[in-house]
């Protein structure tokens, strides 16, 4: 009996020890970027046109791993990842619904993995810069870690993605932002460290057109989308007082201000929901479609009427931008959790 208490003993220390092994290699090599980094920068940029209009497309593609079918262990599901024969289907889909729209000046893209596991180590990236010829491509890493133990039979593991811009216009420098906060350790050293890149265009009035990717926390008590908040506003009121255009597009996880739906085939999403102030830069143009959902539940599979639905991909204009159109796609939610969102704006 004491032989066996002490085998039972040294395995549980075994198992200590390899964890607390395991905590600080992850603390050691934890991803922990400057809050400011730039990522290109260009002599010879474009000088843009005040006076044409400017078309945008904004869409996380759910790093091609979150097709209608799939359920999600963070969301309440039990799935990690889907097979990988259908990430290479949702990724031939992506490519095919960006090659439709290969001639908006502006594509702005949320998780595109570069080497994870949870999309068979495919680099998204690579692929969607080669199906655009004479096109600007931005990237700003916002998860890299080289393993996720959740869950703990089927571990994430390897993560590396990021945001990505796609540009019609060479831009005259590319910069990534670090939004401020983060989860206490050790659960932040297998989070996503969230981000937001700025591309910034000269422009004939000799002022400056920034086009900002964006993609604020999602699993949060609310803190840490305060924080960024707070942080970005100040960062667009200054842009804007030094007399240039501001846009900050992308996956909000959160609805714009005073949203209503009016969904017709779709059920609104209203547990624990968060929306953003009606005084939160109250003079600035929010830009959103309520006629289509933009984002699912993944704690089930996509059924139209039945899966809570709601809009967290939209537009901020700064007040010297005007909204000309905007429209949700219908993909039917057929390759990621999320859908396109198109917008026609103009300068002022």
């Amino acid at each position: 009996m004491k032989k066996i208490a002490k085998v039972f003993l040294i395995i549980i220390a075994f198992i200590f020890v390899a964890f607390a092994i395991f905590l600080l290699f992850s603390t050691i090599d934890d991803y922990s970027p400057d809050k400011k980094i730039l990522l290109s920068e260009n002599k010879n940029s474009d000088l843009l046109n005040k006076k044409e209009p400017i078309s945008l497309m904004i869409w996380n593609i759910g790093y091609c791993g979150l097709n209608k079918e799939m359920d999600f262990f963070y969301d309440g599901g039990k799935n990690v990842r889907p097979s990988e024969q259908k990430v290479l289907e949702n990724i031939r889909g992506v490519k095919n619904f960006l090659q439709q729209n290969d001639s908006l000046d502006f594509i702005l893209l949320q998780e595109v993995d570069k080497n994870s596991k949870r999309s068979y180590y495919t680099n998204q990236f690579d692929t969607i810069s080669n199906l655009f010829k004479n096109r600007t491509f931005s990237f700003g890493k916002n998860y890299d870690v080289f393993f996720v133990p959740t869950p703990p039979m089927d571990p994430m593991g390897k993560v590396k993605s990021g945001i990505m811009t796609i540009g019609k216009y060479v831009p005259s420098s590319s910069v990534r932002f670090s939004f401020p906060g983060n989860y206490d350790w050790p659960t932040n050293l297998f989070m996503l460290d969230r981000c937001f890149l700025v591309n910034r265009y000269n422009l004939t009035n000799e002022k400056e057109l920034l086009i900002i990717n964006t993609h604020n926390s999602a699993y949060d008590d609310g803190e840490l989308k305060k924080q960024q908040m707070e942080y970005l506003k100040k960062f667009v009121k200054a842009e804007y007082k030094k007399g240039n255009y501001v846009v900050v597009a992308g996956d909000w996880n959160q609805c714009p201000p005073n949203y209503k739906s009016n969904f017709k085939d779709n059920l609104q999403d209203n547990e624990n929901r968060t929306d953003i102030s009606t005084i939160f830069l109250p003079k600035y143009n929010w830009m959103y479609d309520n006629s289509l959902p933009t984002n699912r539940r993944v704690s089930a599979p996509y059924k139209k009427g039945e899966t809570l639905t709601t809009v967290i991909d939209f537009y901020l204009l700064s007040p010297n931008i005007e909204s000309i159109s905007v429209k949700n796609v219908d993909l039917g939610f057929e390759y990621s959790d999320h859908q396109a969102v198109k917008a026609v704006i103009k300068l002022k």
